[in-house]
Order: C-alpha cells, then structure tokens, then sequence
C-alpha cells in the first residue's frame, strides 16, 4: 500500500493486517489432538514416517470417486520427466541496484512502465509529464502475474509457439511518487486529505489493471515487443467488465451504473492470476476494498447489522489509499464517485454501496479477442485472490482451480467446475467460460491433526451455511459468494499465515501453496502449530530483532486418488524459510545453505517444459541481507522427508517463555533448491512464465526503488533505485527476458 502523505514512505499492506475475527482453528486447535497423539505413542520414532506416509488412508480410501478417477488423472500428471539436477551455480545474495542472474545466462528489460503499445504514442519521458490520456495505451505499473500464449502467422493460439506470442500481465498498484512530477497532489490531511488533481487521478486509473502486448524473437535470439501490434490491449480501472455467474443480481452487485448488477467498470489490484483450457486469462482482484471510501460513523447509522458484519469482513473502512473517491466535481458519470461505498442515495440503485462487491472476483479476458468484454466469475468465490491454479486437465473430468486468499488469517479455496472438460471446447472463448466458471462447487480446506485434510463446500443450505447461522444469516448462494470469508469462517476453515500463490506440480499432480509469513503478534508463541510450527527470533545485521514467522514456509498436499476433486488430502511442509546458519532443529528446518537461503516465498511456479518450482520473494524480514530474489528447485512429494519427516519444535518468543510442536518437513533441500536471480533495491520478484519450448523465461520486477520517502522526489540522487534505465533515472517496474547463452533450456 503507498502512502499519499508526502513526507511519510509507502507501506502498511492490507495483506499485513488480519480482518478474520472467527474462532476457526489457526491449527492451534488442531495441534492439541496431534501432540495428545504424540504422547500416546501413536507418531513416535519410525512410526511417524509411516504415518505421513499412509495416515488417513482410510479416509481417502472412503472417498469412491477419487479412486475410480485416479489413473486418468495420475496419467495427466506424469507423462512429465523432471531433470534429476539443476544446470547452473547458484547466484550470490546481492544489495547492489542491479539485476544479477545466473552465470551463463542473459537477462534484460523487455517492457517497462510506461512502453508504448500503438504507434501513436510517444516514447515515455519517465519524469511525471508524460500526458495522462497516454497512459490508456502504455505498459502499467507493478508488473506482476504474467502468462504467455504461443501465437502463429495467422494469429491464432499456437501451443507450440516459441518464437511468437502475447504476453498478458497484471499490474497489481502504483509507486505514485515516481508517476508525476512532484508525486501526488492532497489538499487538507487525515480524513480531510483530498485529491486536486483529475489529470493525476486518471493517469492512475489507466496503470492499474492488465496488458497484452505482442511479442517476438528475432533471429539472434533477442526479444521486443511489437509497438503496433493489433492485439496490443489496456484492459483496467475504466474498462467496461460483465458480471457473470449465481452473484450477478441486484441483491448484491446492483449500482447507479448497473442496477441490475450485470455489470461494473474496472479491476484493481490484480495480483496473481491463471488460465484456461480455452485459452483465455484469469486476472485475480486481490486487496480490492482499499480503494473504496467508506467513512464508518456517517454510513454505519444507514446500514443493517447484516451489512455492517460483511464490510467489517472485508475491511470495507476508511478514505481510500488513493482517495479517488475525493476528486470535485464529479464526472456525469461518476468517475470518481463510483468509489464511495457509501450509501447515499434512497437505494442500491442510486449510489455505490455495492461497488466492492463488484470487486474481488476472477476476471477472465480473451487475449485473442479484444472486442470480448471480460467477465468477473462470480462462482468462485469473492476474496482477496492470489492466483487461480488449474489442476491437470482431463477429459470427462471436471476441471479444478486452487486459490489462496492473501491476508493473514485467511484461507485456501478450490473451485470444481459442475460441467466434464471437453476438449471440443478449447476454442470457444468466453462462452467456454460461461460453461465452466459459472456453475460449479466451491470448497474451503480444513486441515487435520492427522496429516489428512478435507475440502469443506460453501453451499447454501447446509448445516452450517444457512438462514440460520450465528453471525450471519446467509440468504442465498449468491450471498455465499459475496461473502465468502463469512461463509469459510461459519464451516470452520482452517485459518492460514497469508496464503499466496499456488503451483500444481506437472509431474504428480501435488499442489504447493506459499504462505509468506507472519509476525508475532498474528502468529504468537500461543499460536504455533502443525502447519504454522515457527515463532524465532530472526535478528537482523543491526542486531533488530523480528519475532514470529519472519521467513515463511511452502505447504503442499496430494489429492485423494491423486484426483483434484477429492475432497480429503495429505499434506506436509515443503521448504521453510530460514538465514543460513540459524538453528537446523528449530529454524533452519530444509537445511537452508549460503546458496540457496530465502525469506517470504510469495510467487509460485511450475515449468511444464522441465518440472522446475521457481520460488519469488517479496520480502521485508531479509532485505538487509539481500534483494528478493528467484529460485529454483526440484522438489519429490509429499512425505518424502524420510526418517526426519517428523520432527519435534521448539519456539521461543521475546520473554524466553517457549512452545514445542510436532509437524512434518519434508525433504532437506540440499543442492536441489539454488539461486538464479537477485533483482535491484526495494524490488518484488513477481510473475513468471515461460515459452513452450523452455528456452525463454519472462519474469516481472516490481516496484523497484519503493520506499523511498516521497519528500526525495526533487533529489534523484536520493532515490531508491534506478533501475532499469540506470544513472539518476527513476525506476520503473519491468518485465524481463531470461535466456540461456547457448540457447538451451532455462534452468537445466
């Protein structure tokens, strides 16, 4: 989150802040039963390695459908031969403003904040004077998700397509200091403090959102974009988007704009994302609501005890981190406006209380069509999404999306099409996501202390999702989806720290999802558990210490019958985040070297070309160590830990009081989990795709030079980065191009 006072740096993230008020178990519940096992002998010594291996296989054995689909769906997930080792030597940690990649390896600036993308707009002047109605067809800030479909002469999706292709991306926020001249432009300060600038105000409409964008190797093995190209496209805060799916009513997404609640303008904060078996793209809205202004002691005396319990669910409060809702006058049709979540009008239908509701879905858009308007999915579940993971497709199978949602306290979700995936519908386009996202079950996972889990569906009409329930009396399916946090919390979801991106394994169809971190006060030595087993002391180089889960860790599970719409799993701990050199029994539980140390794994990816996980970091905890950074490893599966799997931990918080905690870990990384990428100061390493081929990787550097303080921006001397234009220019997210020198494949 950046803030708009100009003496004060960015940062407080909302993702940083829990809002989930239930008494869900965080597995602190759930930690009770295991370590009371534990005593009774029952996961003790090699009997602990037994029962990861096969604990609960009664309770997957019970779930029929998973085992008739198993061997369809284990042959998906296995045609794929992964390297038995990486093929570079590991990159250095770095606090250098440069981007440093792995010997033998080029790496270079393909688009950058700013770039044009139609022949008529000018080369970016990058000192805040570039015009703002420019910017509805330049590259956005904060590049982050990024997803590449092959292309071929005809302009038609190519699967194999390595040479020719679209790029699509998110762009998640803005660095405003860096966007115009003198930064951002306030008048008054608290909840007085106003935007004067429309000019301002639109430029930054026009860099949130998504772009496609052309691209191309030439025959020396470089790559550019293609500035004119007619599938060139901004999709973003203006942009007209349909409404799709059981949430699409009045009820719940009706406004001045729509009153029918069919459709909204715009998406924001778009973070992660994913695709389809059609070929189009999901675009995943994460921390929507801080955009919205919503003064609480004027509105609250206008809304129901219903309503006020779902904007306080989703932290739907205060002046907006923007303050576009503060621009006068307002447009005829309310430009700005529309992002006053007040109710001040006689209904829905005459203002913009239901606005963030029309926020916090999966958009998809057709790349390959730019006359398609995009759909926001409401199907599948309205919260912070980070990313929407496909399983491996199988035909007569329905088709299954993992999904976290990115703050602390929060959950992991799955959506399971109702429809069987038919291959005849891989060149239908949005009408194929009509068929598929629109109608579908969407699950929450519960995670138990026997090292199995179990997805929980969200549906009206349940024991526990009903006109009935304490707290919140649900009215419909459609009000399960708008509120799906309160509906996760009535089934008792398990609480997670900050679960972001998700990856599906193409080798054996497990599933990894990267759980940033947590601090002490949302992770306390109370609080620790299986799953979240860590509160440690992480003391910096200048002796600050930083307790709780500073570093974070990768969990990962295997389906029932390796079939992704089971219901019941396994799961254990993949990789912990860790210094090198801090406690191996208590801290450094993967053996963490020099090579290969990390802190808050965020993105998440695999290569379908190798079976290489390249693990992003966006991190605060390690930054006086190192930039973020890229890494890749191979990993096994779950319960590869071996005699070790089971391991006894202790936490020790500020006042030396200390917990210990069972859990399982997996496999030491050892030399299979290396370094590739250290990216320059104050940047996110985000968003990772690849060439069918494997010989090309796009990777996304955000927000480089972020925090410095908005009071330097007459100084360039002073700022926090320069990269990628270098000398006393200012920073610009970006993508880059990674290739291998001798034209081989990335990573092996």
């Amino acid at each position: 989150m950046t803030a708009l006072d100009n003496n004060v740096p960015a940062h407080v993230d909302p993702d940083d802040v829990s809002i989930n008020p239930s008494n869900n178990p965080s597995m602190a519940d759930v930690i009770a039963e295991r370590v009371a096992l534990s005593r009774r002998g029952l996961l003790m010594g090699t009997a602990a390695t037994a029962a990861l291996t096969f604990v609960g296989a009664p309770l997957l054995a019970r779930d029929a459908a998973a085992q008739a689909a198993a061997p369809a769906a284990a042959a998906a997930a296995s045609s794929l031969k992964r390297p038995v080792q990486l093929g570079f030597r590991p990159v250095a940690k770095s606090l250098a403003d440069t981007l440093s990649v792995a010997e033998g390896y080029s790496a270079s600036p393909l688009f950058r904040l700013g770039d044009p993308m139609a022949a008529n707009i000018p080369a970016y002047k990058n000192d805040g004077t570039d015009a703002a109605a420019t910017y509805a067809m330049r590259a956005g800030d904060h590049h982050d998700a990024i997803q590449y479909y092959g292309i071929d002469a005809n302009g038609r999706y190519a699967a194999a397509g390595s040479t020719r292709g679209l790029l699509v991306q998110n762009h998640e926020a803005i660095t405003p200091m860096f966007l115009h001249p003198n930064g951002v432009t306030t008048t008054g300060t608290g909840a007085d403090q106003k935007r004067t600038v429309a000019d301002e105000v639109m430029k930054e409409y026009y860099v949130h959102g998504v772009s496609i964008v052309e691209v191309e190797k030439a025959a020396n093995g470089g790559w550019s974009y293609k500035q004119d190209s007619r599938f060139n496209r901004r999709v973003h805060t203006l942009t007209p988007m349909a409404l799709s799916g059981p949430a699409a009513t009045p009820a719940y997404t009706g406004t001045k704009f729509s009153p029918q609640g069919t459709q909204t303008r715009g998406t924001v904060n778009n973070c992660a994302s994913g695709y389809t078996p059609w070929n189009t793209y999901l675009t995943c809205e994460e921390n929507s609501m801080g955009y919205f202004r919503r003064v609480a002691a004027t509105d609250d005396p206008k809304r129901t005890d219903k309503e006020k319990r779902s904007l306080a669910r989703y932290g739907v409060a205060g002046t907006g981190r923007e303050l576009w809702a503060t621009v006068a006058p307002d447009t005829a049709d309310n430009l700005y406006g529309r992002w006053n979540a007040e109710a001040t009008g006689a209904t829905a239908a005459a203002d913009f209380r239901n606005a963030p509701n029309t926020y916090l879905w999966n958009v998809e858009i057709d790349p390959f069509n730019p006359d398609a308007m995009p759909k926001k999915r409401t199907a599948m579940g309205r919260f912070a999404h980070e990313g929407a993971v496909l399983a491996p497709v199988v035909p007569g199978r329905p088709l299954v999306w993992y999904q976290g949602d990115d703050s602390r306290g929060e959950y992991i979700y799955k959506y399971v099409s109702t429809a069987n995936w038919d291959p005849a519908d891989a060149t239908r386009g949005l009408a194929a996501g009509d068929k598929y996202l629109d109608n579908g079950k969407l699950y929450v996972a519960k995670f138990n202390a026997d090292g199995t889990g179990e997805w929980i569906e969200l549906r009206f009409g349940s024991d526990k999702i009903n006109a009935n329930t304490p707290g919140y009396a649900f009215a419909d399916q459609g009000d399960v989806l708008v509120n799906t946090r309160l509906a996760a919390d009535a089934v008792g979801a398990t609480k997670m720290d900050r679960p972001e991106w998700g990856a599906v394994d193409p080798v054996n169809g497990q599933v990894y999802m990267t759980l940033t971190n947590n601090n002490a006060a949302l992770r306390p030595l109370t609080a620790v558990d299986a799953a979240n087993p860590r509160h440690y002391n992480d003391k910096r180089v200048n002796g600050t210490n930083q307790f709780g889960n500073a570093n974070g860790h990768i969990i990962r599970w295997q389906e029932a019958g390796d079939n992704h719409a089971s219901t019941t799993m396994r799961w254990d701990i993949y990789l912990f985040g860790a210094r090198a050199g801090t406690d191996p029994q208590n801290v450094n539980l993967s053996g963490l070297a020099a090579e290969n140390d990390f802190s808050s794994p965020d993105g998440l990816w695999f290569s379908n070309a190798t079976g290489v996980c390249w693990i992003q970091t966006d991190d605060g905890a390690y930054t006086d160590v190192t930039n973020c950074m890229l890494l890749a490893a191979l990993p096994g599966t779950v319960g590869d830990g071996g005699a070790q799997a089971r391991r006894t931990i202790t936490s020790t918080n500020a006042d030396g009081q200390t917990r210990e905690v069972a859990t399982y870990v997996g496999a030491p990384a050892g030399d299979k989990v290396r370094r590739f990428l250290v990216g320059p100061a104050m940047c996110e390493i985000t968003g990772i795709t690849e060439t069918p081929d494997g010989k090309t990787l796009f990777v996304n550097i955000q927000h480089p030079g972020e925090d410095t303080p908005v009071a330097n921006i007459a100084d360039a001397s002073k700022f926090g980065s320069h990269w990628p234009d270098g000398g006393m220019a200012r920073p610009r997210s970006a993508t880059i191009v990674i290739t291998k020198n001798d034209g081989g494949v990335v990573g092996v």
